[in-house]
């Protein structure tokens, strides 16, 4: 048997370079210039996405062994169905700013090397504050038992850009321009400005600096994204507090994320079950932390059973759902 290897700086650095380069590679080589993707073109990066989660999983095993091997497939698999929800959020976002679908896989792929800098530097946070006070734990088990029942019980609100304070602050101190100017998130110079922004009851004559629409549904998936972080960043402690495995697995969950999107955004209407099968994994999330006081522990491989029934079951019944509907409503309508 190999011996297990301690994690160093070298092993950081060389992850997030691969990282890095294969975003590159995605923006520079495959998506250099704007065009819609199809979803042929999505499930097969989806399935790339998850096979290279699969492949680092196998690898853990002779390198750091199996329990955290199934310690990152567990924590893999409750940020990508966490996720989920994000999805749903960023179509809602597009749909309300009528985003071109030529457009979208660029505001997606900066807000997720975003989401990636932000879940970083959250889970540096978080991982020093569990490490000096253990007892946050039973907070943020606490906190997830409430974030579950509060999902359980909101409805679809829509998108509301005039509530969103960081929308609000861009607003105020940079112009927007009159509809989108290509990919670009802002216009640069006092010719383009003259041409893109109308003019305004403010003064903006000194101003040559303006946010084109495109760049105000970037502003809305990063805050959007942080949001979802601080549910699932929590949630994951649960699993593991070995920083290399939460960084890990929450890297793999968001990078597969775009191509998700344009997979499953034309098919919200199936999900009907999603959003009750996420409060409850939540729920399962938080009282595994809090059993912890009383000395209960819930096997790690227990509940990537426990999590990945209750995915495959609200899905099941989504699609049971949206079948069975349509049926229904010609009855109620004969």
């Amino acid at each position: 048997m190999l011996a297990i290897i301690e994690i160093t700086a070298l092993h950081w650095a060389g992850f997030i370079g691969l990282v890095l380069f294969f975003l590159a590679l995605d923006l520079g080589v495959f998506h250099r210039e704007a065009r819609e993707v199809s979803f042929r073109e999505a499930v097969g990066w989806t399935l790339l996405w998850v096979s290279f989660s699969l492949i680092f999983a196998g690898l853990l095993v002779p390198l750091r062994g199996k329990d955290e091997a199934i310690e990152f497939l567990t924590g893999y698999l409750i940020e990508l169905s966490l996720s989920m929800d994000n999805v749903f959020v960023i179509a809602l976002i597009f749909t309300y700013f009528r985003v071109p679908h030529a457009f979208q896989h660029r505001v997606l792929f900066w807000g997720i090397l975003g989401a990636l800098i932000m879940r970083g530097i959250l889970i540096g946070v978080g991982a020093v504050l569990v490490a000096k006070f253990h007892w946050i734990l039973y907070g943020f088990g606490a906190f997830l038992i409430y974030t579950g029942w509060h999902m359980a019980r909101s409805e679809d609100e829509g998108v509301h850009p005039e509530s969103n304070w960081v929308v609000r602050w861009a607003r105020r101190f940079f112009p927007l321009t009159r509809d989108y100017v290509g990919q670009h998130f802002v216009v640069r110079g006092r010719k383009a400005f003259l041409q893109h922004v109308e003019p305004a009851s403010g003064d903006h004559r000194l101003k040559t600096i303006a946010l084109t629409p495109l760049g105000l549904v970037l502003i809305m998936v990063e805050t959007t994204d942080l949001v979802f972080a601080l549910d699932s960043i929590p949630a994951i402690f649960a699993v593991t507090q070995k920083p290399f495995i939460v960084f890990t697995s929450n890297v793999f969950a968001i990078l597969g994320l775009r191509s998700l999107y344009f997979v499953l955004a034309g098919a919200i209407r199936y999900f009907h079950y999603l959003k009750l099968g996420l409060s409850l994994v939540l729920a399962f999330i938080g009282a595994k932390m809090l059993l912890v006081a009383v000395d209960v522990i819930i096997p790690t491989g227990v509940s990537l059973m426990v999590v990945g029934g209750i995915l495959l079951g609200s899905v099941g019944l989504s699609i049971w759902h949206a079948r069975h509907l349509p049926r229904q409503d010609s009855k109620g309508e004969e």
